[in-house]
């Protein structure tokens, strides 16, 4: 009887643990606590935006949705390089802001995700992906921030043109980020050589870099540069260079009138980021395509063009459509872009002066 006893108290205890078990797994599973669960409450990205600016749109998106997002500020070109080293460990689930030259570089070494968006159908064909890799969410055309002080105490006028920056009263006074790091400076790069031809670009270019004061990391650096009187010129988007002077600074920006490059700026899942953040993932760039999404461009005050064809641009941004735009290849630019970054530390500049 005893020896019956205790086998009927191991089965209890069995049966007990067992239920228990059961308990605690769908409870994990329901509150998107379980390892591998596609509804956690977090989502981490990569952003190439301004610190200034993403606090924006991450404390927005957060406010409807409940999803506390984690971010980490890089360059475009840092967060290419920062997706190859992660390639089998991705840390983070999207990768916002940069133009898509970069994304598809990234996309050309399989390391985005394909997810099309239903926001799509808002989007002027010309600014999407035929194959999904990345998602659209603001346009902006490459310009000349110029510091209104100097250009007044020097008697000088403004660059009209490329060729303007190669004169020899700009020498030291030029700044711009390094291609290598920064989407923007990558854009100007294949700007010029899609502008001119590989030949006379390469020409240029190394004529050019006996102007440049000094190479940023950050795009939007230049504009800052020209605001606090570092330098005469930066060579930034549009949006880079409206911010400094609504916010009262003596810089204006002016545009090439022998034509400009663009950018797309884009976003992408990452390609096996973490699985417990793939909803989140998309219902974030579902989000940011979104009228009242791209419509907080105003409230960030960084003058970006929303791609979303429902939405209002910031008051003061300046259209695409006003410009002189070169047919920018954006399939070119980023097939080629290790030859050109090559080519560019070979025959240019490489980063030993990056700031």
């Amino acid at each position: 009887m005893n020896g019956k006893k205790q086998r009927g108290r191991v089965l209890l205890v069995l049966m007990i643990v067992l239920a228990m078990m059961t308990t605690i797994a769908c409870s994990g599973s329901e509150s998107g606590g379980a390892a591998g669960d596609s509804s956690s409450g977090e989502l981490t990205i990569y952003t190439a935006l301004p610190d200034t600016e993403v606090p924006v749109y991450l404390n927005a998106f957060e406010a409807e949705t409940g999803i506390k997002v984690n971010y980490i500020r890089l360059s475009a070109g840092e967060i290419l390089t920062k997706l190859q080293v992660e390639r089998n460990n991705p840390q983070a689930s999207v990768w916002h802001g940069g133009p898509i030259d970069t994304f598809i570089a990234a996309a050309n070494e399989d390391l985005l995700e394909p997810y099309t968006s239903t926001e799509v159908e808002n989007v002027p064909e010309e600014y999407v992906d035929p194959t999904g890799h990345w998602s659209p969410f603001y346009v902006g055309a490459l310009g000349f921030a110029v510091s209104r002080d100097w250009f007044e105490e020097n008697g000088m006028e403004y660059p009209q043109s490329w060729d303007d920056l190669l004169k020899p009263e700009f020498q030291g006074e030029i700044s711009m980020a390094h291609p290598g790091s920064s989407g923007t400076a990558y854009t100007v790069l294949s700007t010029i050589l899609q502008l001119k031809g590989e030949e006379a670009g390469w020409e240029y270019l190394r004529a050019f870099n006996q102007n440049i004061r000094q190479y940023t990391k950050s795009g939007s650096a230049p504009a800052q540069n020209v605001a606090l009187g570092e330098a005469a010129i930066g060579i930034v988007f549009a949006h880079d260079g409206l911010k400094p002077s609504a916010q009262g600074y003596p810089v204006e920006v002016t545009f090439p009138t022998d034509g400009t490059g663009y950018e797309v700026g884009g976003m992408a899942l990452i390609k096996n980021g973490p699985a417990s953040e793939v909803e989140n993932a998309k219902r974030f760039i579902d989000w940011t395509m979104s009228k009242s999404g791209q419509e907080l461009f105003e409230d960030s005050e960084s003058f970006r063009l929303p791609v979303n064809k429902l939405a209002e641009p910031p008051a003061g941004a300046i259209s695409i459509g006003e410009l002189r735009v070169i047919e920018y290849d954006f399939d070119w630019a980023g097939e080629n872009r290790t030859r050109l970054l090559e080519e560019f530390t070979a025959q240019v500049s490489d980063d030993s002066n990056l700031q």
